[in-house]
């Protein structure tokens, strides 16, 4: 027993072992929080080119609908996001100091979709406009109990809102 005691060639062995879960847990935390932050910035994106439509009223112009101008925003997406987990919603306001940036409260069905009706009203010239994109990003936990996801079923709610006032375009 004492000659196994005083061995020393295994120790390194023990350490690595103990200090390796949790160096592949800080590096799997760190690969999810760069992936959540290129999702966020993706969407950014997407909006602003998105709303680039309402902006200089191409979309007002040419009668676009909810359907064509999400159609719109899922080419804009980057090709790691899927259009089934896009919502947009689109509000005509009367003064900035009415606008509300808040995040909505998501309701779901009993298979876990999404029931909130989201309004599409683009307004006219000059009118003040807020858009939403939310994107439904799967995240999975890391060990040691690191999470990212904000809603119950995994995911995480990402939200791009940009408020403009429509350029004077013309009827």
């Amino acid at each position: 027993m004492r000659a196994l005691a005083r061995e020393r060639r295994g120790a390194s062995v023990i350490e690595f072992a103990i200090v390796l879960a949790p160096v592949i847990a800080l590096i799997v935390a760190i690969v999810q929080t760069a992936l959540v932050f290129f999702a966020q910035q993706n969407l950014e994106s997407t909006a602003e080119r998105t709303a680039r439509q309402l902006v200089t009223g191409s979309a007002q112009r040419t009668s676009m609908t909810a359907t064509n101008f999400g159609n719109t925003a899922c080419a804009n997406l980057p090709s790691f996001m899927k259009c089934a987990n896009l919502m947009i919603d689109v509000q005509n306001v009367s003064s900035f100091s009415a606008v509300s940036t808040a995040a909505p409260k998501l309701t779901f069905d009993a298979n876990g979709n999404v029931t909130n009706a989201w309004a599409f009203s683009p307004g006219g010239p000059g009118s003040i406009v807020v858009m939403r994109m939310m994107y439904r990003l799967p995240v999975v936990p890391a060990p040691l109990g690191f999470n990212l996801s904000n809603m119950t079923n995994g995911q995480r709610l990402l939200i791009a809102t940009s408020v403009f006032k429509t350029e004077p375009y013309g009827s």
